[in-house]
């Protein structure tokens, strides 16, 4: 009767952990389903979608000691903020056209400046469209999408937006001789805290987009009609062009420099951007650096990191007007709030300065979601959500955090998560192929992580990044380089545990990446080195043995670089893994 037995199943601790942590994530899955599925198609929220540029997280719900931002700092206290967001190209049109259509890089076919995807690649239902075909009011202030070819010289307007995008005048004059020098000249320079009153037309371009954006705000007052606003502030973009004031909140004598200033060992030389748009400044031409490693100053870097730190909080400041606009208004409890950046940017982390890299300091984000109701209770008669903080004052309340999720995730993720918690009913998961469908998703809606704190870590959870270069060693367009230049591409995946990347061989004619050709290997185990510094790739043996990879996989070599990992760091080398 042995065979009657039924078998007896052992879950060690491990086990009984997953299986815990699967069963807690659908226990919430479905109570999100249930406290959402009130509104997902009858009583849906307007949206503020906020974005900044070249804005890593260096703020203070993020854990940096040194910043002074109490504005968003509020907001993510009162948010599902996401730690660990990552950008799928640390450039600017790039990312924004991808986070927008919520469809990759090699799938837009973007990489530069210079097309327009609904020609170039397929005609795709971005963010603010969908919401807009729904029966929004679509309006764009500042930079959201990137201007020129690359949103068809319209900002995608009349497609996405139902009114002419907003760009502030005062921007003609952001790269312009508008500095003043030591020596009483006006200069193009990275370093620029100006008078305000001083300069042309008596203001900067991110007071005028609040001023714009507090106007369309207090336009729909008559409106019975939902709104979508998109805020885009152009800083900490550089030139540094910011109201000298914000200097003092970081004397030069507190500043210090990066933990991690040298290029790391190993680094493949393919991998290194020789950040030329600052060396193009002339108070950087000033100072004579060699290329494409000759390190800066100590004491310039402090005045960049100085500077950085100032623009963020000048940021911190024109959201903080924008937000409490909602309060006065009384729609802060029916507006959702979305707060992000396109991308990172290296302070002088590997030696590198700007974006331009895979490295987790230009490709990481600050992502979090403001939900009425959700993710904040409900407000008593007088009260406000977001009262306004004088980033020069002291800060009167002590902001706990919010909704706290630690795993890894994309911006891809924005456009399905934002239009679910809004009321609507997210794109449908893209299929393999999907250049000629025009409304899918190639995120994943996160919004079965709201209203808890997750601490859990998901050893599955991937963030691919990827980035383009001319050549295997830096030169003067390795930075951004044009699509008809581009012979490399660097496929990166971020994981709680490690950054691996490989740079392979890449055809612009045909869009091809070719796995098996393989110029530079990286590879980051985060435990003992979160700074990415220690590249360990060439120590592993026989790693020539996988670069016969698969090359039909979606997302050309996720899925062939996670087997390649697999065989790098866990002994499947013994079974053969091709």
């Amino acid at each position: 009767m042995e065979g009657l037995h039924k078998p007896i199943v052992r879950f060690d601790r491990s086990s009984r952990l997953k299986i815990y942590i699967s069963a807690q994530k659908w226990i919430c899955v479905f109570s999100l389903c249930f406290i959402f599925s009130h509104h997902v198609g009858a009583n849906r929220h307007n949206v503020v979608f906020i974005m900044a540029d070249d804005l890593r997280p260096t703020l203070g719900c993020y854990g940096d000691p040194v910043v002074k931002s109490p504005n968003i700092d509020q907001l993510a206290s009162k948010s599902n903020v996401f730690q660990n967001a990552y950008a799928q190209q640390a450039v600017c049109a790039p990312s924004r056209t991808s986070l927008l259509t919520s469809r990759r890089p090699d799938t837009t076919r973007l990489y530069d400046f210079n097309s327009y995807w609904r020609v170039h690649a397929g005609n795709y239902t971005t963010l603010p469209q969908y919401f807009k075909s729904k029966g929004y009011t679509t309006m764009s202030v500042g930079k959201v999408f990137h201007p020129g070819i690359a949103s068809n010289h319209s900002d995608d307007y009349p497609y996405s937006w139902s009114v002419p995008p907003y760009h502030p005048p005062s921007f003609k004059y952001e790269n312009r001789k508008v500095c003043l020098g030591s020596d009483g000249r006006l200069h193009a320079n990275l370093l620029c805290s100006v008078n305000v009153s001083e300069t042309p037309l008596g203001t900067l371009p991110d007071m005028e987009s609040t001023e714009e954006a507090i106007r369309l705000l207090k336009s729909t007052r008559d409106s019975d009609k939902r709104f979508f606003l998109a805020v885009g502030f152009h800083k900490p973009h550089i030139p540094f062009r910011i109201p000298q004031e914000f200097l003092t909140l970081y004397p030069l004598d507190e500043m210090t420099l990066a933990p991690d200033p040298d290029v790391p060992e190993g680094l493949p030389p393919v991998a290194y951007n020789p950040w030329t748009d600052i060396r193009k400044r002339e108070d950087v031409q000033a100072l004579n650096i060699s290329f494409p490693y000759g390190p800066i100053p100590k004491e310039f870097q402090l005045q960049i990191r100085q500077h950085y730190y100032a623009s963020v909080s000048y940021v911190d400041s024109q959201v903080g007007r924008l937000l409490n606009t909602l309060d006065d208004l009384g729609l802060a409890e029916d507006t959702v709030v979305v707060f992000t950046s396109d991308h990172g940017w290296s302070l002088g982390e590997h030696g590198e300065w700007a974006k331009y890299s895979n490295f987790d300091v230009a490709t990481r984000v600050p992502l979090m979601f403001y939900v009425p109701g959700v993710t904040a209770v409900r407000l008593r008669p007088g009260q406000k959500m977001f009262p306004y903080m004088d980033v020069f004052g002291p800060t009167p309340h002590h902001f706990t955090q919010g909704g706290i999720v630690r795993n890894v995730n994309e911006l891809l993720d924005i456009f399905p998560t934002l239009s679910y918690v809004a009321g609507l009913k997210p794109p449908h998961p893209c299929p393999d192929t999907s250049f000629n469908v025009e409304l899918c998703t190639e995120g994943q809606n996160l919004a079965y992580a709201f209203k808890r704190r997750d601490d859990s870590r998901d050893s599955e959870a991937v963030a691919c990044s990827q980035y383009p270069r001319p050549s295997d060693t830096p030169q003067e367009n390795s930075d951004l380089p044009d699509l008809k230049d581009i012979r490399v591409m660097g496929y990166s995946l971020r994981s709680w545990d490690y950054r691996f990347t490989l740079w392979v061989g890449f055809d612009p004619a045909s869009f091809q990446a070719n796995l098996s050709d393989v110029h530079g290997g990286e590879l980051y185990l985060l435990e003992g080195d979160p700074g990415q510094d220690h590249n360990v790739y060439n120590g592993f043996e026989h790693s020539q043995l996988f670069y016969k990879l698969n090359q039909s996989l979606r997302l050309p070599g996720a899925q062939a670089l996670k087997q390649h990992l697999l065989y790098l760091t866990d002994g499947t080398k013994s079974k053969g893994i091709a």
